[in-house]
């Protein structure tokens, strides 16, 4: 019972964080999820499906502002990258990918502080290609593919509405892909229901605490806000190693 209700807390931060900056539930969440689930598939699983509630929530709220046309390329690299990601999932010792990403997320928040100002992605398919091919392999193997989506939505999309309605999109599309290719290579389990349900509560609650918060930020401020959590992520990651 006790740890239901710390996943039940565990949802509320994690979409709390996920509503106000547009990323980070995966990445909030995994930090003790592991420790709680039997394994660390069923663990990505979990966070996978409060992640697309959490998203599905956000993308009704935020429709009107949706792109589709800026969505589909890179929704399409993602769902056929991490769905090899996952497969491989059974096969690899993720310690030292995991150790590199935090360093990697530390070193290009620290860049996007300095110089995120004078950055401007156009989305071209290209560009929509490698990002949805880095965040593939990021949300196949660690639960964590927002900072290569982030960086390229919070560069190409002209104001925060537009941003939070296809960021949340492309994670609630993708979190629906890899659920199922997780139930695919037996992730999903008794375990991971019982669990969601204890979650889903949180995530309501954490959904409509981040809705206010996002409202107050700034619009000016609001990409420097994503920069220092993509920071503060490397810095959770290299903390649980």
């Amino acid at each position: 019972m006790t740890d239901y209700a710390l996943i039940l807390l565990l949802a509320v931060g994690a979409s709390f964080v996920e509503r106000t900056t547009g990323f980070g539930f995966g990445i909030f969440i995994m930090t003790v999820l592991p420790f709680l689930m039997p394994s660390y598939g069923e663990a990505t699983t979990l966070s996978g499906l409060l992640a697309l509630a959490t998203t599905l929530i956000i993308c009704i709220r935020m429709r009107k502002y949706i792109t589709w046309k800026h969505l589909w390329p890179i929704q399409i690299t993602f769902i056929v990258i991490s769905a090899g990601a996952v497969y491989l999932l059974t096969r690899m010792q993720l310690r030292t990918l995991t150790m590199s990403l935090g360093i990697i997320l530390i070193i290009i928040s620290i860049y996007f502080l300095l110089f995120g100002g004078k950055i401007h992605i156009k989305p071209t398919i290209k560009a929509q290609i490698i990002t949805g091919s880095l965040s593939g392999l990021m949300g196949g193997f660690f639960g964590m593919q927002g900072p290569p989506a982030v960086l390229y939505f919070i560069s190409s999309e002209k104001d925060k509405e537009h941003y939070i309605a296809l960021i949340s999109t492309y994670f609630c599309i993708g979190n629906f892909a890899m659920t199922l290719f997780r139930a695919g290579n037996g992730f999903f389990t008794l375990d991971v229901v019982k669990s969601f349900f204890a979650g889903i509560i949180g995530v309501f609650l954490g959904t409509y605490l981040g809705a206010k918060v996002f409202d107050m930020i700034p619009a000016k401020a609001f990409r420097y806000v994503v920069y220092s959590y993509i920071g503060i992520s490397g810095i959770i990651i290299l903390a649980t190693l």
